[in-house]
């Protein structure tokens, strides 16, 4: 939501609630509170029951000063939104793991939040906090890593599995990685070069080709737009994908995304096209989860 007016977004926002997508992932850290402080304008003009809040405490963010740094941002987010309570709070990355875990503990008590979740954490992270966690009579309901047809390292891990054995919500996000994975942007149509994905991407799109042209075969198959496979496929892993939306067109996208079913051979296609373009897409927030 950064850097796009209320405007803009309030129409992208009214569609989802609409259409029943009513989970807001957000964090402190997009945006320094801008992302919260949008979200929270909309929200105010909703019933609290109508939507959920999944937020973030970021370590990077934390306030050295404060007696409590989960405390403490959980406070201002909470301010910015316009809430006393996130249905999921997350430590949205595992620097100085596990010392925010022990720090969440207090706030999760309180009563101020519905479901723990970890962030970008691998298994063995999350195993550690789990057991920290269980001393107190708390448990993690959800994970939220990077997950996509370019990067299943939260698969071969093992971390998929384990969510699954113990009741765990998997949340997978950037499974269209930033657009590369929408069939928008090839070789011919790059992503701009000064930008972030630009640089990311663009040495990739070579590699991505005979991916892409499979999202394109098989979307035509199910009467699609390209774009809304990669989507169909995280949901057909049984995780939950979130998708960054600013146009209404991406939220009606995401819906009819849901209603795709994909079959167990076009999943196998998928993932070996995926594998075989070898290409690298881990970012510099995060790790391979191994």
């Amino acid at each position: 939501m950064v850097n796009l007016t209320t405007e803009t977004l309030r129409p992208v926002f009214d569609t989802a609630m609409k259409e029943g997508l009513n989970l807001w992932d957000t964090a402190y850290a997009y945006g320094m509170g801008t992302s919260e402080k949008v979200l929270g304008d909309f929200l105010r003009t909703v019933p609290r029951d109508s939507y959920l809040i999944s937020d973030k405490f970021t370590p990077q963010c934390a306030d050295p000063a404060a007696e409590n740094a989960v405390t403490a941002l959980y406070e201002k987010s909470s301010e910015l939104l316009g809430t006393d309570y996130m249905d999921f709070y997350w430590i949205h990355n595992p620097m100085d793991a596990p010392k925010w875990v022990t720090e969440l503990i207090p706030l999760a008590k309180s009563g101020k939040i519905g479901k723990i979740g970890l962030s970008n954490h691998s298994l063995a992270e999350i195993k550690e906090a789990a057991d920290i966690l269980a001393g107190e009579g708390l448990k993690i309901s959800a994970i939220q890593n990077h997950y996509s047809l370019l990067n299943r390292s939260s698969e071969t891990s093992g971390i998929l599995d384990y969510c699954k054995e113990n009741g765990i919500i998997f949340f997978s996000y950037m499974v269209l990685e930033q657009g590369a994975l929408t069939g928008k942007y090839d070789t011919e149509h790059p992503f701009p070069e000064d930008s972030d994905r630009g640089r990311t991407y663009n040495p990739m799109l070579p590699k991505l080709e005979k991916l892409n042209a499979g999202l394109e075969e098989i979307a035509d198959r199910h009467h699609v737009a390209t774009a809304q496979i990669p989507v169909a496929w995280a949901i057909a892993k049984r995780t939950l994908p979130i998708i960054g939306v600013t146009k209404v067109y991406q939220v009606e996208d995401a819906v009819k995304a849901a209603e795709v079913e994909l079959s167990p051979e076009e999943i196998e296609t998928l993932e070996r096209l995926g594998d075989e373009a070898q290409v690298n897409v881990i970012r510099y927030w995060e790790k391979e989860m191994k």
